[in-house]
């Protein structure tokens, strides 16, 4: 498959764009890497390939899906249990513990704060027991290489580190959770991943950036 014949269209900030990008370099999958405005003044592009819901990210491959299972290695355990913990703990990533990273930034009071806090270190323990379960004394979520749980909250480690250093606390501790401690060097390490995790500090930058343009837009 050449390069050309798959785009993706997303932002390098998207912690979903950046999830695509590893799943796509995991299936040895070529691809052009469109990057586009997504929080104001959408550009044309992206209109264009996605008119109804207008968001990131788009993957573009002449009108046709991508045949995963014909691509490098798999990203869903073959075991069926196994397929059904991996999408459990990503459902929850998803749609339990990274909302509380967001949630928390846009909370100013100290007492709200904490009791955030503690549901985040809360979740940090359960994951910590599931990369334990999942991992069978391996490096990975995935075992031996980066599977699916791996690329969803792999993608985002950069937004943790901002919180991280935003927060003055450490989320993934060597001493409180050395199993992800151990896993989030690893993945940023991982050839699916090393160019692709953002830097915290360009993050923070475009973070404020962004906050900007919404006051002067009122």
């Amino acid at each position: 498959m050449a390069k050309g014949d798959v785009q993706l269209l997303g932002a390098w900030s998207s912690p979903f764009t950046n999830r695509v990008q590893m799943a796509l370099n995991l299936k040895s999958i070529d691809y052009e890497f469109i990057e586009v405005n997504f929080y104001s003044n959408k550009s044309e592009s992206l209109l264009k390939a996605n008119p109804v819901h207008k968001t990131i990210p788009v993957l573009i491959h002449d009108e046709k899906p991508i045949s995963w299972t014909k691509n490098g290695q798999p990203i869903l355990p073959s075991d069926p249990y196994d397929r059904a913990i991996a999408r459990f703990w990503a459902a929850y990533i998803d749609e339990k513990w990274f909302p509380l990273l967001k949630e928390l930034g846009k909370e100013s009071g100290d007492e709200t704060k904490a009791a955030i806090m503690r549901k985040i270190f809360e979740g940090v323990g359960l994951l910590e027991a599931a990369f334990v379960k999942c991992s069978k004394g391996k490096e990975f979520f995935g075992g031996d290489n980066v599977g699916y749980v791996d690329i969803v909250l792999g993608c985002f480690l950069g937004w943790i580190k901002v919180t991280e250093s935003m927060a003055g606390l450490k989320l993934f501790d060597e001493t409180r959770t050395p199993g992800l401690a151990g896993w989030a060097e690893r993945f940023v390490s991982h050839n699916a991943a090393k160019d692709i995790v953002p830097e915290p500090h360009k993050l923070i930058e475009f973070y404020m950036m962004v906050q900007a343009a919404k006051a002067s837009t009122g």
